[in-house]
């Protein structure tokens, strides 16, 4: 009798010892899956984070400005008269500073003017020329608009016709 009760609790013992594996098992399958699905979510979520990033990243468009044709005399240089007539657009760096721009017009272009009518056509007659007296516009325009301080204003001068007679 002794020995069937040591059967008896030897095969009792056995059955726990199964559904220990299996819960074992059970546990082991579940945390492998939740670890995948959490891992799959923060990709995905790291994803849209970056397609975020990369929508917020695209270029805006650019904004220009139209300034009336101006007619001015050049300064003589010892070959006459000559009278420059040129077409100015202006690009800005967003298009709060386009109401900036019409706000100071008047100063704007009357510096403009006087640029302009204290060259010679021999000083913005050749391509490089061209290049200074567009920078000297950028600079002479970003005065009345405080661009240094507020960081908008005039980042480029673009002829739009450019005639020295």
């Amino acid at each position: 009798m002794a020995r069937d009760k040591a059967k008896e609790e030897a095969v009792a013992d056995e059955p726990p010892k199964k559904k220990k594996g299996k819960l074992f098992l059970v546990l082991g399958i579940l945390l492998v899956l939740g670890g995948a699905g959490g891992g799959a979510a923060w990709y995905f979520t790291q994803s849209d984070t970056k397609l975020a990033e990369h929508k917020e990243e695209k270029p805006k468009p650019p904004v220009f400005v139209t300034l009336e044709t101006f007619t001015v005399n050049l300064q003589a240089d010892g070959g006459g008269e000559h009278y420059l007539q040129v077409g100015i657009d202006l690009k800005v760096t967003d298009p709060t500073v386009v109401d900036l721009v019409k706000l100071h017009m008047p100063e704007i272009r009357n510096g403009v003017l006087l640029l302009l009518s204290s060259k010679s056509a021999e000083q913005i007659a050749s391509l490089e020329g061209k290049q200074k007296l567009s920078a000297d516009i950028q600079e002479q325009v970003n005065i009345p608009l405080n661009a240094k301080a507020t960081g908008k204003g005039v980042t480029g001068v673009f002829f739009t016709s450019f005639v020295i007679q």
